[in-house]
């Protein structure tokens, strides 16, 4: 029984050594996991991209504003000079916090009180949340200081509540459900997962099989072969995105305030690029369970870095740059634009076009690569 036994166990150690991308990826993975779990995820988010509408050039309003960007909960990295202007930021995503100073904010603070508005994306819970508390905690603080200097005489003679009212506006999602925020990002984890896994696992399914080089000899020419795995897993794709858009808006309340029909010709340039890493991992594999597995390496990073659960600005600056070369950062951007904050295309293009450039580029290499594998 023993010798057997013996025998079986250094036969599945033949086997491991044989198929070492197999053994990689079993080793590989949980470091991965392990890694980005305790290095990139932190909910604590600060460094929030923070515009200021500043309209008072008073001492007290640069006052504020810096003890807004000392607090390190907002970084104050954008001066704009309207109201149009700071809400095109927001919209587009490239600010998360407004900051709203009136003219006569200095004059009004020297007498008796004044208001200054801060308006919060909360289209991201976790991220409004943050901004929230730090904005309203600082308005105390100014306050409190404000008070104190009065008591000793040595500032401004006042009565009344408090000299310094934030008053904050949370938008796209003011009640900050946490489904609106993850529904619209599970879309794009969705559209990932089909197009990746179910591309690379037929390909690789026909080699084992032996169909795949029946296939090749046949007339069919190859990008004839290429295009007609292509187009059922697309329909697939688009299938599964009508679902969970029809899910997410009758069974989760998710409003759709922006175009579906931008939404779905956005999702195309996203498809590419996934539809392409399928086509290359197929072209690497030689076994559908190793295919398997790169596509969960491929779709591990994605899952924690893109933004789909976590906020990217609570990341490590080394994970935020790994995010920004992550397609489905940008795709996530699209479609919680598009759903949550209703924007055009005018707003979405600075996302599209690493989508573009993403896609182009590995689906030439995975068609390249696909080629040189069948030859």
């Amino acid at each position: 029984m023993g010798s057997r036994l013996l025998g079986i166990i250094v036969k599945e150690f033949i086997h491991l050594r044989r198929d070492v991308l197999a053994l990689v990826l079993a080793l590989g993975v949980p470091v991965a996991m392990l890694g980005i779990f305790g290095w990139a995820i932190n909910t604590d988010v600060k460094h929030v991209p923070t515009a200021v509408f500043e309209q008072s050039g008073s001492a007290e309003a640069r006052s504020f504003l810096e003890a807004m960007d000392n607090s390190q909960y907002f970084d104050v990295r954008y001066w704009v000079s309207s109201h149009r202007e700071l809400t095109r930021l927001i919209d587009q995503g490239t600010a998360k916090v407004g900051v709203v100073i009136p003219p006569d904010f200095g004059r009004r603070l020297s007498r008796q009180s004044a208001d200054v508005q801060v308006i919060v994306d909360a289209s991201d819970p976790l991220v409004a949340t943050s901004a929230l508390n730090a904005a309203a905690s600082l308005g105390a603080q100014r306050s409190l200081q404000i008070m104190t200097r009065t008591l000793e005489g040595t500032s401004f003679g006042r009565q009344g509540g408090p000299p310094l009212d934030v008053r904050v506006r949370a938008w796209y999602n003011p009640d900050l459900v946490s489904a609106i925020f993850i529904v619209p990002g599970l879309i794009g984890a969705l559209l990932m997962q089909t197009t990746i896994t179910a591309m690379a696992v037929s390909i690789v399914r026909e080699r084992e099989k032996g169909t795949l080089e029946a296939l090749i000899v046949s007339p069919i020419r190859r990008w004839e072969l290429l295009l007609g795995k292509i187009v059922p897993n697309l329909g697939v794709a688009y299938g599964q995105m009508t679902m969970a858009l029809l899910v997410a808006h009758f069974v989760f309340d998710v409003p759709i305030r922006g175009s579906l029909p931008l939404l779905y010709a956005l999702s195309a340039t996203f498809m590419l690029g996934t539809l392409g890493i399928g086509i290359f991992i197929s072209a690497v594999s030689r076994t559908v369970p190793a295919a398997m597995q790169l596509a969960f390496l491929t779709f591990l990073p994605s899952i924690y870095l893109s933004g789909l659960l976590f906020p990217i600005e609570g990341m490590p600056t080394a994970a935020q740059y790994l995010a920004s070369v992550i397609p489905l950062t940008y795709f996530l951007r699209i479609v919680r634009g598009i759903v949550l904050k209703g924007v055009g295309f005018g707003y979405l293009w600075p996302s599209l076009i690493p989508l573009v450039i993403f896609g182009v580029a590995i689906f030439s290499l995975a068609v390249l690569k696909f080629r040189k594998t069948l030859d």
